[in-house]
């Protein structure tokens, strides 16, 4: 991902919910919401259909956290969009994964990955994070522009497309079905929840 320097910069106006919430905080630039956004807690959202739920507590996953910039850029009219990717998921990436690898016979388990695109530049808001991984996500399978509030119902139907499409003709995916890779997602999901866990109690310790 490209250096926060890249990122572009700009006023921020109470012209919609999300300016005018950034604006209660006293931030009143575009790089200082990226900022803000950046430095507040990585965690798991009760509610990704709300489109405030970052804000309401106080944490965020690459979801919301990318959201709610890329929804703050729509309505400064900055041209920077959220895209969804999709990632080889392997334990490079995050510890423990090589056991769900062993258990399904398969070289990687496909991931999403939200982030923002500007000018060819992306941006992860969730880098430096406690966020279950051990790298950044810079290879991707496939990425697509998408609404900054998507639904999971969406996002879901977006992951399978490219499952069908990009992931299960390859010739490293020969023999494995849908069903057996959306598992192993299932518990790359946890293992990533409890290598936050893991990682938010070494940084206390």
């Amino acid at each position: 991902m490209d250096s926060y320097d890249k990122l572009p910069d700009a006023e921020i106006k109470p012209v919609g919910q999300i300016s005018k919430k950034f604006l209660d905080l006293g931030i009143d630039s575009f790089k200082q919401a990226c900022e803000y956004v950046n430095n507040i807690e990585y965690g798991y959202n009760t509610n990704y259909d709300d489109k405030l739920i970052f804000f309401k507590e106080k944490k965020g996953t690459c979801t919301s956290k990318h959201a709610v910039i890329a929804g703050l850029a729509e309505e400064l009219n900055i041209p920077l969009f959220k895209h969804v990717g999709v990632y080889k998921f392997t334990e490079e990436i995050s510890t423990g994964t090589n056991k769900i690898l062993g258990k399904y016979s398969i070289p990687y388990v496909p991931m999403v990955h939200c982030f923002l695109v500007y000018k060819g530049f992306r941006f992860d808001l969730t880098e430096g994070n406690c966020n279950g991984k051990n790298t950044t996500i810079n290879e991707l399978i496939y990425e697509e522009q998408v609404n900054p509030f998507i639904s999971g119902k969406d996002e879901y139907l977006l992951f399978k497309k490219v499952i069908n499409n990009y992931v299960l003709p390859t010739k490293e995916m020969e023999g494995i079905k849908e069903k057996l890779l959306l598992k192993a997602r299932n518990e790359s999901i946890k293992l990533l929840m409890e290598n936050v866990k893991k990682q938010k109690n070494q940084k206390i310790n």
